[in-house]
Parts: C-alpha cells; sequence; structure tokens
C-alpha cells in the first residue's frame, strides 16, 4: 500500500502529517517513510533513526566525442528538450536540459555521443524499529528533481514487503516533481488548510489527481482558522474529506522543535484514527 500525501502548495502540513502518521502506524505495522521532496527534505528532523546505507545517485548525460563526430545534426533533430546543438563544427550538450531519454546517442549514426554518468545527489536510508526511512538529497546547481523521485522509488520498490505500508511525502505544487512522486501511489492524500490560498492550490492539486487519474482524499489541516469555503468546495465536488486536523498551538511549538505530535495530542491522534480507518485494508 502507497500513500502519497501531497497538496497544492507548501506549508500546509504534508509533512507534520506524513512523520506523525508513519511513527503512529509503526506501532502495528511496518512503514516506509520516504521524503519526496528531494530540493529540500525536511521528513528527517522528525525521525529518530540510525543510518543504514547511503548511495551516491547519478543520471545518464550524452558526452560528445569530437573525433567519431560527422555533425549529420541527427541528434539535434531528435532531441525533445533542446538539450543538443550543432555548431557544425562543435556539438554542444547542455546537461540540465537533458532528460536522459538516451534517443541522441542511440540514434548516432557514429556512436559520438555516449551516455555518460553525471552525479545528482544522495540517497540515505534509516531504520529505527518498525520505520524504515528513505530520503534523497539533490546536489546543488542541479536542475531536474524528477530523476531522483524516480530512482528514490526505485529503491523503495527493492526494500518494500508485501505487508509494508509506504507513506510518500510529496513535493508541493502540481508540476512534474509532484506527478513523478504521485503516480504509482495507492491513495493520494492532499492536505490543504481553510484559507483562500489553501483553497486555491486544493482547486489546482484536484485538477492535478483527476488529470492522472488517481483516487484523491482530502485532509483539512488548522481546522477551526479561516473559513468554510474548503468544505463547501469538497461538498459541492463529491470529493471525501476524511479528516479535520484542528488548528494548535501546541502542534507548532512541538513541529518547531522537531518533535511528533501524535503521542502528546489527543485531537490530533483522533485525526489520525480517522485517516487510519480510511486507508484500504488497514
Amino acid at each position: 500500500m502507497k500513500i502519497a500525501i501531497a497538496s497544492g502548495k507548501g506549508g500546509t502540513g504534508k509533512t507534520t502529517l506524513a512523520t506523525n502518521l508513519a511513527a503512529y502506524l509503526s506501532d502495528k505495522r511496518d512503514i516506509i517513510l520516504a521524503d519526496l521532496d528531494v530540493e529540500e527534505p525536511n521528513s528527517g528532523l522528525f525521525i529518530r533513526a540510525g543510518k543504514i546505507f547511503e548511495e551516491i545517485k547519478y543520471k545518464m548525460i550524452p558526452g560528445w566525442v569530437e573525433e567519431d563526430c560527422t555533425f549529420c545534426g541527427i541528434c539535434q533533430n531528435v532531441c525533445n528538450f533542446n538539450a543538443i546543438l550543432n555548431l557544425g563544427n562543435q556539438i554542444l550538450v547542455y546537461p540540465e536540459l537533458c532528460h536522459s531519454c538516451y534517443a541522441c546517442s542511440e540514434l548516432c549514426p557514429k556512436g559520438a555521443l555516449p551516455m555518460k554518468h553525471q552525479r545528482m545527489g544522495v540517497l540515505s536510508h534509516y531504520r529505527n524499529g518498525n520505520i524504515n526511512f528513505v530520503e534523497s538529497h539533490l546536489d546543488i546547481g542541479q536542475e531536474q528533481s524528477v530523476p531522483l523521485i524516480e530512482q528514490t522509488l526505485k529503491y523503495i520498490d527493492s526494500i518494500c514487503r508485501k505487508d509494508s505500508i509506504v507513506i510518500l511525502d510529496s513535493p508541493p505544487g502540481t508540476s512534474c516533481p509532484v506527478i513523478e512522486a504521485t503516480k504509482d501511489a495507492d491513495m493520494v492524500i492532499l492536505v490543504t488548510e481553510p484559507t483562500p490560498f489553501g483553497l486555491h492550490d486544493l482547486k489546482l492539486a484536484v485538477e492535478t489527481m483527476m488529470t492522472i487519474g488517481k483516487d484523491f482524499v482530502v485532509v483539512v489541516n488548522r481546522y477551526g482558522t479561516g473559513n468554510a469555503d474548503v468544505e463547501e468546495y469538497c461538498r459541492g465536488n463529491n470529493i471525501r474529506i476524511i479528516a479535520s486536523i484542528p488548528d494548535s498551538r501546541q502542534v507548532a511549538e512541538l513541529y518547531s522543535r522537531g518533535e511528533l505530535a501524535y503521542d502528546k495530542i489527543d485531537d490530533f491522534r483522533r485525526s489520525l484514527d480517522r485517516i487510519k480507518e480510511a486507508i484500504p485494508g488497514n
């Protein structure tokens, strides 16, 4: 069971929910928590665990071999991402634009663009009891997070047991990283807040999930602030709200100290009870 926790905007409480839900469910189940916000992962601030594995991750980028090149222009023509430029006497490769599709390398008649490894980040695996925590950090200067998210998900599949629950702390927004993080999830939980900004970005997230055909539910965080527009929107569009987490200064104080709230605040734990009941087969 893979549960992706996503939202249309940052700061709604994805990490708060992901880390607390993982710790809460780990009392009785084997849990894999993965921080897929590889540009700025922070779930590790709340999970106390020992590192058991670390690996540098690479993406494949074409490297130009000048002496083998005939400047036929096929590489530039087949690249859909404008990562190859044929100047007639030189081939320029732009790694920031390359999507590692291998088209230029495979279709070059002279083999003048062999694919080479380029470091993009580091994957780390931690363990504490029933929690396996996996996070990846994108190197500074790297433009694309999707390849690192993809490799992180492959690593998770390699360590996942049949009875494991996988909780994916997704990147914010509705762009390619979010789609990569949620595309194979069995259940997507969209976290929002009862504010105009929260509603605006929830609509974007809902549209994204519907476009890629994912089942989703909603959790309203900081319930009791703002207004009821989010609830009215969900009712009007037959979107299921599985839990509303009350606004709490104590939760914010615990968060600021890097502490979990599920075992300290009864209202918060009751919200997790309702979320647990909504997880199929749990």
